[in-house]
C-alpha cells in the first residue's frame, strides 16, 4: 500500500548571494526528491526584510504548492538539508540568508513542537508570505483561522503594504514547463 499524498505549501526566499540561483537550485532539489510528487510556484516577489538586523539585502520571496509523502518533520528535515546545500547558516534571528525553506500549511495539521509550529505561526501577519501563497492557494482555508489565504491577505491592514513588488523573472512554475 503506498502512502497516501498531502498538499502542503512551502515559502521560500533568500537574500545573500545569488538569489534566484538558490530558489531555482532548492525547486530542483524539491523536484528531485522521490517523495514530492508535483510542484506548483508563485510568481517571484521582492522584499524588504522584516525583522532582523539592519541592513540586510531585499529578499526574493516566493511560494511552492507540493503533493509529498513525507511526514511533516521528516519535510522539515528534507527542507532543512537542501538549506544547508545552500550554505544557510542559523546565527541571527531574522537574519540574512541563503535560502530559507518554511512550511506554510501542511494539509490540515496542526503541530507545535520545538522544531515545528504548523500552521506557520505568523502567515497571516506578512504580506511577503501571503502574496505568493495567495497566487497558487487563494481558496485554501487556514487551518486553524478559517479564512482563506485570499482573505487573509485582503485583511492586512490597507495602510501597511508592505515593500513587495512581483518581479518579471521567468522561471518554470509548473512541472510540465520545464
Amino acid at each position: 500500500m503506498s502512502a497516501a499524498h498531502v498538499t502542503a505549501y512551502i515559502g521560500l526566499g533568500a537574500n545573500l548571494g545569488d538569489r534566484l540561483a538558490a530558489l531555482q537550485g532548492a525547486v530542483a532539489a524539491l523536484r528531485a526528491e522521490h517523495s514530492v510528487a508535483a510542484v506548483v510556484l508563485s510568481p517571484l516577489y521582492e522584499t524588504a526584510p522584516v525583522g532582523g538586523p539592519e541592513g540586510q539585502g531585499r529578499y526574493l520571496n516566493a511560494a511552492a504548492k507540493i503533493d509529498t509523502t513525507l511526514k511533516p518533520m521528516a519535510l522539515l528535515d528534507v527542507l532543512q538539508s537542501i538549506e544547508a546545500a545552500h550554505h544557510r547558516t542559523r546565527e541571527v534571528r531574522w537574519g540574512p540568508r541563503t535560502l530559507d525553506l518554511d512550511i506554510l500549511i501542511y494539509g490540515e495539521e496542526v503541530i507545535t513542537s520545538d522544531r515545528l509550529i504548523l500552521p506557520h505561526p505568523r502567515l497571516q501577519d506578512r504580506r511577503f508570505v501571503l502574496a505568493p501563497l495567495a497566487d497558487i492557494a487563494a481558496g485554501v482555508a487556514h487551518p486553524t483561522l478559517c479564512w482563506t489565504i485570499g482573505e487573509l491577505l485582503e485583511k492586512l491592514d490597507p495602510s501597511d503594504v508592505g515593500d513587495i513588488s512581483r518581479v518579471a523573472l521567468e522561471w518554470p512554475r509548473r512541472d510540465d514547463e520545464l
